[in-house]
């Protein structure tokens, strides 16, 4: 994956390297032909160099770079054409500007402004062609720009719609992934409430006969109390469906370990070993099924990315304030890279937005002994007074 991405980095350096090279040797060109032409045109190859310049910087200056580019280009027209002297089109400043015309369709929000845009720019290069209409060649020249102009307007407008499939998937993803765990907060709540009543009850029943047993258990109740209100802190701003699917609160480390056995059963040997001061009462039931669910996507990703992986090593270890889940798979050939491609999955979306609304931290990549790993950090709460036995 590593080298994946650092070919990918090699071919965006190598791309926009050529990029400049041709628009430097179109820009020699426009000197040339300024040394023929004289006169205003010489204003023509200064223009060139400023979009070679608007280009560079387009990344961090994209709307002033292409703003001052269209006035530089309209402006030299209206001088050329309105004096009457002799002009032609600049092909380093034409192409910077169709450079620029496929970034803001590509980049500047909202798509609105993005379309006028680009409408202007297609405004300024017909004025171009018309204005400097060299050797009568007017028609031509506004032909061919008006044929480069529709190329970056067709090429910007497929890569907005790819990059806007791409986010929409992402949130599509992250409120599939902010309804489910409101489903399992919600049945966490509801635990904790549940506890919360039966414990007042009895509390209420042993108050005549041993009234020593009542202020512990106001006390369990006040920790049952802070950590359903904790949960439903983390509801906030996530709409639940309603759904009839059963569902119990939490899971237990019993269940991560049979989920790992199954695993080795068809795919990789999985070796899982869980730390110690760890059991089913150190960790909250939500950090429980979140655990279970980034372990079981992480082992799909597996299955469907490295198949052929000798083997995959997890392990659930305590850290002082935090708990770690480590996934991490060895002996895997070189990925396909239409499954390796930058940017990831979205199983990995819907994974870090469950582990952040726990206020943990995700983490997949490359290790440093060269193998994949995800790495999932959770808080642990803070102890608190222990339940009476009433």
């Amino acid at each position: 994956m590593r080298d994946s991405k650092r070919l990918v980095y090699w071919i965006r350096r190598l791309s926009e390297i050529a990029m400049l090279g041709w628009l430097g040797m179109m820009l020699m060109l426009d000197l040339v032909l300024a040394a023929v032409i004289g006169g205003f045109q010489w204003l023509v190859p200064i223009c060139g160099a400023c979009g070679i310049a608007a280009v560079v910087l387009r990344r961090k200056h994209r709307l002033n770079g292409f703003g001052i580019m269209l006035a530089l280009s309209f402006g030299i027209s209206l001088t050329i054409g309105g004096g009457g002297f002799d002009g032609s089109p600049g092909m380093a400043e034409t192409g910077s500007l169709l450079i620029l015309t496929i970034g803001v369709l590509r980049h500047v929000e909202p798509v609105r402004r993005a379309a006028v845009l680009a409408c202007v720019g297609l405004v300024v290069l017909m004025t171009e062609g018309i204005a400097r209409d060299y050797q009568s060649a007017g028609l031509a020249l506004s032909f061919v720009l008006f044929a480069g102009w529709s190329m970056a307007a067709g090429i910007g407008g497929y890569l907005r719609f790819q990059q806007e499939r791409r986010v929409e998937a992402v949130h599509s993803v992250r409120r599939a992934e902010r309804l489910e765990l409101a489903r399992e907060l919600h049945d966490l709540v509801a635990h904790y409430i549940t506890g919360i009543v039966v414990q007042a009850q009895a509390a209420r029943t042993v108050a005549e006969t041993r009234p020593d047993a009542v202020a512990p258990a106001l006390d369990a109740i006040a920790t049952a109390g802070s950590e359903a209100l904790t949960s439903m802190r983390r509801m906030v701003a996530v709409l639940r469906t309603e759904d009839d699917a059963a569902r119990k609160p939490g899971t237990t480390l019993g269940d991560l370990r049979l989920l790992t056995d199954r695993f080795s059963a068809d795919g990789p040997k999985v070796a899982f070993e869980i730390g110690q001061g760890l059991d089913d009462r150190t960790l909250p039931p939500e950090v429980m099924t979140t655990l279970h669910r980034v372990l079981q996507e992480s082992l799909t990703n597996v299955r469907k990315h490295a198949s052929r992986s000798a083997w995959v090593e997890a392990d659930l270890r305590r850290h002082e304030k935090v708990v770690v889940l480590r996934v991490r798979n060895f002996g895997s050939s070189a990925s396909d890279p239409r499954v390796a491609r930058l940017g990831g999955g979205f199983g990995l979306v819907g994974m870090a937005e469950r582990v952040e609304a726990l206020g943990g931290r995700l983490y997949a990549g490359p290790s440093r002994e060269g193998a994949w790993e995800v790495v999932a950090e959770f808080p642990l709460p803070q102890a608190g007074p222990s339940q009476p036995n009433l």
